[in-house]
């Protein structure tokens, strides 16, 4: 499954790394963010409950982008 979530990150530098920091999140398949659009497109695991595994990813881009947001619906 395949969600889509608005992102708001300042520094373009970090979007790669706040991509692979989501991807290595348990319940992930593949994550993306558009500097530019400001949107993340994540596509889950089978299994994943999203709430959850998006609550991880929260965290692990906090990790390289404390300012960031990821609006979670």
């Amino acid at each position: 499954m395949k969600k889509n979530y608005k992102v708001e990150v300042d520094c373009a530098a970090s979007v790669l790394k706040m991509e692979e920091a989501a991807k290595k999140t348990n319940g992930i398949k593949d994550a993306q963010i558009r500097f530019m659009t400001q949107k993340m497109t994540v596509e889950f695991e089978d299994a994943a409950d999203v709430n959850s595994v998006m609550k991880e990813v929260t965290k692990a881009c906090k990790k390289v982008e404390p300012d960031c947001e990821i609006y979670v619906k």
